[in-house]
């Protein structure tokens, strides 16, 4: 431990009058005082879980009372003083740890997993970093906004190991967002001491590496962390920038309560609980004669009563009643389906021509939505799609990225919070997977957890065909179908490309649009002139028929065209929309046809094709004269020769599922 943690607390009230000394003093001992009462009711079994904060109050209450309520906190496990600081009612509080469904999350999240975005604190996911790109995105749109808002992001020294830290910081600093980065250093991640995370020995050096400040302060001394952002947020109001503030303290208790103590050395307690933020507080008020022992008693009297009160109420509220329907309803954000009559001229466009046209229009009618991603503005995109965008919308709303895929997306989420619509284009869908996290536990948990919808509509070139190997050609829109909460699009005629993707940027729920490449310039279709909006989770008939239906999606319709040429009476189905995908177009076309070959370009095992035949196996098993087929790519990755990847492809194999099909 360095001087810093083990020198005595020596306070400094400077210019700050007895009022604002008291306060904060009320502000530290009420999230002292309930983390007794937690832990006396985890003893008692009325708690089912908790991760205690004591010895690092200074930190969240400091930070919390010197903040305007405007700014951004992001905290996690053990900071409650953020939460009592912004004013959060105790009985609700306390309602969400008891699991009760009067909580923030309906009991379907734990402790202090939520967002209370009208009081402008973002909790966490307990995926550790994964927050930190969240707070670039609310700060990057507290700027679009024309307001002065921070954004401040806790971190745990361990949490800085995670890729998450540098992307966000790494953003942060390119793009001049007012980020304070708080890594609360405790000297522990869980059970894991410092000397084993990291071989650094304060994180203020890594700053300079980013070309950021930074500032190192004494996490358990409430007055130095109020003063110093108190004078951190007036810099960065008046300059922009992210910062990295460092604040050492220590965690009088375990990572939580189940986990013990037993890896911390006892001259660390002994040391530490000398430099306890509240009893050192409350020692120096009364010497100062600021505080008075009578005094002292009734706000404890008071604070306690008050916890009790909070406690008993929230205890008093009916439990959870399980109800599918309300779990079921709230994945997704209420949204429309409805589409605009195409009254408008057609022209011809290929596919990319379509994309782009959609995505002008309409960032020409909502100036809220924001594109960002690597090579977009200037460069126009590995595919041109954006060209011309940045000399027509600024840069402001065309922003080139870092390579940094995660802390994009989660900056997606952010600037969704912040009333903005995000659009992310990676450059090819396979590079989404350095962003899984982003997508499948924060976009598409969010609504269902604490409400709030998600405009954020993530771009995917994919598929094969182009000869481009096994790191840009590949299928993964069955890596997210798995996923509640998202939804999955995939045009394959520029009309739909076109109209899908307006209606996906209106959607209030992610949405991640597949766009073959090579389909791009290979394909052209009649395109309306005018804006118009396709509704999402509407499949299309292709072709109509009455001996077998095809269900298929992107490139693969093309290919089942062409098969369904040999044969007479195939119908053909585009589901356009994965998820939620069309079941009573498809299901009514199978009833009519009694035979289904489902077909898609990704390999077979785990692919969407299991799943549709599965439902169709299932709802249509009456009307079935024959077992329901699947076509799909060779169960290897996606190889880069010529010859290999036409081999790898469905193509040649389509004709020949037809005719077994109909012949059984």
């Amino acid at each position: 431990m360095t001087p810093l943690q083990l020198a005595p607390v020596v306070f400094d009230r400077g210019d700050l009058d007895d009022a604002t000394l008291l306060h904060l003093y009320r502000s530290i001992l009420l999230p002292r005082l309930i983390e007794e009462r937690m832990l006396l009711l985890l003893r008692q079994g009325q708690l089912s879980k908790w991760f205690s904060g004591i010895g690092q109050e200074a930190i969240s209450v400091g930070l919390g009372c010197a903040l305007k309520p405007s700014d951004w906190i992001f905290p996690l496990h053990r900071n409650l003083g953020v939460f009592t600081t912004r004013g959060l009612p105790l009985s609700r509080v306390f309602a969400q740890v008891q699991g009760k469904p009067d909580g923030y999350t309906q009991a379907r999240d734990r402790s202090f997993h939520f967002g209370v975005p009208e009081a402008r604190v973002i909790g966490m996911i307990s995926h550790l970093g994964a927050m930190l790109g969240v707070a670039d995105g609310v700060a990057l749109g507290s700027q679009l906004n024309g307001t002065q808002d921070l954004a401040v992001v806790f971190s745990g020294d361990g949490g800085t190991s995670e890729g998450d830290f540098h992307e966000a910081v790494n953003l942060a600093a390119v793009w001049d967002l007012p980020v304070i980065f708080l890594i609360e250093n405790n000297g522990y991640g869980l059970s894991t001491p410092s000397r084993q995370q990291f071989r650094c020995e304060k994180f203020i050096d890594k700053a300079p590496g980013y070309g950021i400040d930074a500032i190192r302060v004494d996490g358990n001394n409430i007055l130095d962390v109020y003063r110093a952002f108190v004078d951190l947020a007036e810099q960065l109001r008046e300059s922009p920038r992210p910062v990295i503030f460092e604040a050492m303290t220590f965690r009088m208790r375990g990572h939580e309560e189940a986990s013990g103590t037993d890896y911390v050395p006892d001259h660390l307690f002994e040391a530490w609980a000398k430099r306890d933020p509240v009893k050192c507080y409350e020692t120096y008020l009364i010497e100062q004669g600021v505080l008075s022992a009578s005094n002292r008693d009734a706000i404890h009297t008071d604070f306690k009563d008050e916890i009790l009160q909070a406690w008993n109420a929230a205890q008093a509220l009916p439990a959870i009643h399980p109800c599918v329907s309300d779990e079921l309803g709230d994945v997704y954000a209420p949204s429309s389906t409805d589409a605009e009559p195409d009254i408008s001229s057609t022209r011809t466009l290929r596919l990319v021509d379509a994309i782009s046209e959609g995505l002008q229009q309409a960032m020409g009618h909502n100036p809220r939505i924001v594109i960002m991603g690597q090579d977009i503005a200037e460069y126009g995109g590995v595919f041109k799609i954006t060209k011309g965008f940045v000399e027509r919308f600024g840069e402001e709303r065309v922003r080139n990225t870092p390579i940094c895929e995660s802390a994009v997306l989660g900056a997606g989420l952010g600037l969704s919070l912040t009333g903005h619509h995000a659009v992310i284009e990676m450059q090819f869908a396979d590079f989404v997977s350095c962003g899984f996290n982003q997508i499948v536990n924060n976009l598409a948990k969010t609504h269902y957890r604490w409400g709030h919808p998600v405009h954020v509509t993530v771009r995917m070139p994919t598929g094969a065909g182009v000869g481009a190997g096994p790191f840009h050609s590949q299928s993964c829109e069955a890596w997210f179908a798995h996923v509640p909460g998202l939804k999955i699009v995939y045009p394959s005629t520029p009309a739909d490309a076109k109209g899908l993707l307006i209606r996906s940027l209106e959607e209030p729920n992610p949405v991640l649009f597949f766009e073959h490449k090579q389909l791009y310039r290979s394909l052209e279709g009649p395109v309306p002139e005018a804006m118009y909006r396709t509704p999402l989770g509407v499949a299309r008939v292709v072709t109509p028929g009455d001996r077998l239906t095809v269900v298929t999606y992107g490139a693969a319709v093309h290919w089942s065209l062409i098969a369904a040429n040999e044969f007479e009476g195939i119908e053909i189905i585009d589901l356009r929309t994965l998820r939620p995908w069309d079941e009573e177009t498809v299901f009514a076309s199978v009833r009519k046809t009694n035979r289904c070959v489902v077909v898609h370009e990704a390999t077979l095992f785990g692919g969407l094709g299991a799943e549709i035949a599965a439902h169709i196996g299932e709802t249509c098993f009456e009307h079935l004269d024959a077992p329901v087929m699947r076509v799909g790519a060779l169960e290897t990755p996606v190889p880069f020769n010529r010859a290999l990847e036409k081999q790898f492809l469905p193509t040649d194999r389509i004709s020949a599922a037809l005719q077994s099909t109909l012949a059984f």
